[in-house]
């Protein structure tokens, strides 16, 4: 198969994970544990290739993407050495992707900006994946304008409306270019398992009365939510929440605070409360830990080949299917069953040449 082409916008803890993990599968390729399709239509992750990364960091800002994924402040877990890449690491915009919080932990580069757009063409790139922090809306929006002057797909893992925003989805599909967002599922995310459970428990008769959903995190992605964008990942994740339940109940799901020594590490605190049988009562309390950045990669694996197929069959404007499948804010709120099977139709499809 042709390689996939893509480039990075941000290189954090996400774009570490997915770097690492493009080289963790291609030494495990048997029995490739923790992908969802280690293969899909024909594509596998070892046809998926970083051409192009740009950042704001100068602990990362000219260095080999191999080297850069480790340079702090990143601390997603080192699970593989990764050789050099040749992809030097380039100097983006700052914009608003430096948060009043993250200015502790962020370091400027001073060496000069470059044409974003003209890079992506000089790189062949296909496909650009925007992974800046969330409170990132300038820049978000900047490279999706470099996107379309670069005649380049545009993967939108922040909660900034891209896809979901009908003039920008118009512009993409005017381009005749691809789109997919807003603001990326985590594999085993606090929110899909949240979803999972109030629905096994309403289809068993369950009603559900209350429920809430805490995030607690140490990344600078945490930070940066704690810092600009916390009511509106709230908002995205209540709205996914809510759309679970064939009813109104109390829903609120959010992140809540930041804690350093957590590291790459999430805490999430579930609450449910609700009636079944003759109005009895039930609770359920627990919490769910995860390791963050890791939870980015294989929906980004599916997410990136899925682009290509798009591109190979020329759609464009937002891919409600790819949307559905791998985002909390498609352009259509969809039940997590009517995404999956929508998703595997739009596989089906269009995977042929």
């Amino acid at each position: 198969m042709a390689k996939i082409k893509v480039a990075l916008a941000g290189v954090g803890n996400c774009a570490s994970a997915f770097i690492q993990g493009l080289c963790y599968y291609s030494i495990f390729t048997e029995n490739p544990v923790g992908l969802r399709h280690p293969e899909l239509c024909g594509y596998k992750p070892s046809d998926i290739q970083v051409v192009a990364a740009f950042d704001v960091d100068n602990r990362k800002v000219g260095k080999d993407l191999a080297e850069a994924i480790f340079a702090a402040p990143n601390n997603a877990p080192r699970v593989i050495d990764v050789p050099k890449t040749g992809v030097t690491v380039q100097k983006g915009p700052l914009l608003d992707g430096v948060g009043e919080n993250t200015r502790r932990v962020i370091e400027p580069s001073g060496q000069p900006e470059v044409n974003v757009a003209e890079a992506l063409r000089e790189a062949g790139a296909e496909i650009l994946v925007n992974l800046l922090p969330s409170g990132a809306k300038s820049a978000s929006e900047f490279y999706a304008e470099h996107a379309l002057a670069a005649n380049c797909a545009f993967v939108n893992a922040t909660p900034n409306f891209i896809a979901s925003d009908a003039a920008w989805a118009k512009r993409f599909e005017n381009a005749a270019l691809p789109v997919a967002g807003d603001d990326l599922i985590d594999q085993v995310g606090s929110t899909t398992l949240h979803r999972t459970l109030l629905k096994l428990l309403s289809d068993r008769g369950v009603k559900i009365t209350e429920t809430y959903q805490l995030d607690v995190g140490g990344g600078a992605e945490s930070l940066d939510t704690m810092d600009r964008t916390r009511e509106t990942k709230r908002a995205i994740k209540t709205q996914a929440v809510a759309s679970t339940l064939p009813y109104k109940a109390e829903v609120v799901a959010g992140s809540t605070d930041y804690v350093d020594f957590l590291q790459n590490n999430r805490d999430s605190y579930f609450w449910i409360s609700g009636v079944y049988f003759c109005n009895a009562p039930m609770r359920i309390d627990l919490k769910f830990s995860t390791v963050d950045a890791p939870n980015a990669g294989s929906v980004l694996f599916d997410t990136v080949r899925a682009m290509k197929i798009a591109l190979n069959k020329k759609l464009k404007g937002a891919i409600l299917p790819v949307c559905a499948y791998a985002f909390k804010r498609p352009p259509q709120m969809l039940p997590l069953e009517e995404a999956e099977e929508m998703f595997k139709a739009f596989v089906k499809e269009n995977g042929s040449p």
